[in-house]
């Protein structure tokens, strides 16, 4: 912990845009490997990886704002003695052969909370992990795409350009199954620096601790009144129009989820605003609305005049609140009002979590999260001692690492705001 403490001074970033960039990582190794599409090379596949030696790199595109859903449509895997393979979950929809061959063996992953969720629907269930990013950021890196590590920790560059193509497409083309087997072939590489630099930084105890967390996670809740995150709805100004928000987002949620469509490309969320700010009556007066004129959206105009109607016939009390129903702090901005002396512990503490992370040279959401501190602000222990905070910081599910850091420092803010 020592060395956590006491960080190197000197930037982790580029000195200058201008540098010379690293080379491009052009091919594959073993050169780009067939797509396992079918059970019996699947069992090749299986058979290839459990023979491999060390952790196994592991990837998966999905297809974000072409399909509804977050599927996985291709997985990627490496490993040292077994080459990479690219693996169709579509045609292979079930990986727990794969999974229980790599038992107890370590995973790597970047940013696994994004790809964690489509490998549990294909049966791959890591039982260890090494999260590339999580460490990048654990290490004080401000870039921590796998193209920015990638480039200043190894010295080559990885080509993006196909980050956000339709990965449902079939057949895909064969410089898509190109980039997606680069971005697994120096994975472990890359982790084996990061785990160098952890070791150095006295670090390395955290990250283990933040891995099984990620794994360990429960399945996210279903989202309340998932259509209050509508782009732009801070723009409309009353209950009614609210709900026109709500049932225009719920008929274009079974649309999509129906034709297997990304919501967006449905009707975009400028048009449900637009729509439930005018409240039009007719399909003359919708279709007026700009974004109401793209192909799939006219083929079901009445549907959304139906779901304006409902919305303006409405009794009252089934309009939906203008505030969500929530279970945490009110925002921040209406404590100086509502409790002075919370907002002065928010203040404090929030002061002494920037303090700690700057220490300790990582971003201060990575250190604690917010939500965790504006609730300890808000409803704090009755005895503000380092014990009570440091239960309290637990069962907001901080880990002990965390808790070492911060619950003292915290217990000591929170108690000389509370003297005023």
């Amino acid at each position: 912990m020592a060395n956590a403490l006491n960080p190197k001074t000197e930037s982790r970033e580029p000195e200058s845009d201008d540098e010379e960039r690293a080379p491009l990582l052009r091919e594959p190794r073993e050169g780009l490997p067939e797509v396992t599409a079918d059970p019996d090379a699947l069992s090749d596949v299986v058979a290839a990886l459990s023979s491999g030696s060390g952790p196994v790199a592991v990837d998966a595109e999905r297809a974000s704002g072409y399909r509804y859903g977050q599927r996985a449509y291709l997985v990627q895997l490496r490993r040292e003695g077994s080459g990479s393979v690219l693996i169709d979950p579509i045609a292979c929809a079930d990986l727990s052969g794969l999974s229980s061959a790599l038992e107890g063996t370590e995973m790597v992953l970047h940013a696994a909370h994004q790809d964690l969720p489509c490998l549990t629907e294909v049966h791959l269930y890591p039982e260890r992990l090494f999260d590339t990013e999580l460490a990048g950021r654990l290490l004080g890196y401000h870039r921590v795409g796998l193209g920015s590590m990638v480039e200043r920790l190894l010295n080559v560059r990885l080509a993006k350009e196909h980050s956000a193509v339709d990965w449902s497409q079939r057949p895909l083309p064969e410089d898509w199954l190109r980039y997606a087997a680069l971005d697994v072939e120096i994975l472990v590489d890359l982790r084996d620096r990061l785990e160098a630099e952890l070791e150095e930084s006295g670090k390395l105890s955290w990250a283990l601790e933040e891995f099984a967390s990620v794994l360990n996670a429960p399945p996210k809740e279903p989202r309340r009144d998932p259509w209050r995150r509508t782009s732009g709805i801070h723009r409309v100004r009353n209950q009614r129009s609210l709900a026109a928000v709500r049932e225009l987002w719920y008929e274009r949620d079974r649309i999509a989820q129906e034709r297997d469509i990304s919501p967006g490309r449905v009707l975009p969320d400028a048009a449900i605003v637009e729509a439930a700010s005018t409240m039009p009556r007719t399909s003359a007066e919708l279709t007026k609305i700009r974004q109401f004129g793209i192909k799939l959206a006219r083929r079901y105009v009445p549907t959304w005049i139906k779901a304006v109607n409902r919305a303006r016939d409405m009794e009252q009390s089934e309009l939906p609140r203008p505030n969500g129903p929530g279970d945490g702090p009110p925002p921040v901005n209406r404590w100086a009002d509502r409790s002075p002396e919370a907002a002065r512990r928010l203040e404090s503490a929030r002061a002494t979590i920037a303090q700690i992370a700057e220490d300790v040279v990582m971003p201060t959401e990575n250190l604690l999260l917010p939500d965790t501190v504006r609730r300890l602000s808000w409803t704090p222990p009755e005895e503000v001692e380092p014990g009570a905070v440091g239960e309290f910081l637990r069962s907001r599910g901080a880990r002990e690492w965390q808790i070492g850091l911060t619950a003292r420092p915290l217990a000591t803010a929170l108690a000389k705001a509370g003297k005023g």
